[in-house]
Order: C-alpha cells, then sequence, then structure tokens
C-alpha cells in the first residue's frame, strides 16, 4: 500500500468533468484506488462517489493505492489531482 497527500488545484474542485477525468484514469489500473478527505473514503474508480465527497479546490486529500501497479497508479492520479486537472 502506498499513499500521498496532494492539494486539489481545479478552482472548481472535484465535479464532474474533474471526477470523469479522475474516474477514467484510475480504471486504467487494477489496484485499489482510494480517496481519504476528512472522515470519508471515497472510491476513485466512482464518478458518483468522487462527486458527492465535496471536495473543493485547496482541499488536501489522501491518494492510497493498493495493488500489483499501485506505485504507477499513485504517480498517474497524484499528478492528475494536482497538475492536470486545471480548468
Amino acid at each position: 500500500m502506498t499513499e500521498k497527500m496532494v492539494t486539489v488545484v481545479n478552482p472548481t474542485g472535484l465535479h464532474l468533468r474533474p471526477a470523469g477525468m479522475l474516474c477514467q484514469t484510475s480504471m486504467k489500473f487494477q489496484s485499489k484506488i482510494l480517496l481519504l478527505y476528512k472522515e470519508k473514503t471515497i472510491n476513485a474508480k466512482s464518478v458518483l462517489n468522487v462527486m458527492a465527497s465535496g471536495i473543493k479546490c485547496g482541499d488536501e486529500v489522501t491518494v492510497r493505492c493498493e495493488g500489483p501497479d499501485e506505485a504507477a497508479a499513485l504517480e498517474a492520479v497524484c499528478q492528475l489531482i494536482e497538475q492536470e486537472l486545471k480548468e
């Protein structure tokens, strides 16, 4: 299991389009990918779960990956959240 804390940079948080991009990226990996936010544990492969989490710009989330490709999954998801979801 690997994990890393990241800050959401998208000005509108993780609404539909960014949540969809996050889910699509997460689905490329076999590993279980979770977002830990406040007391919530969110399945990063579920658009509805990500959208319902209420994650906003500037919020810190922990990305946790567990599985055969966890290192690659962690790197891809963290890069997406920190850099590529800017609108």
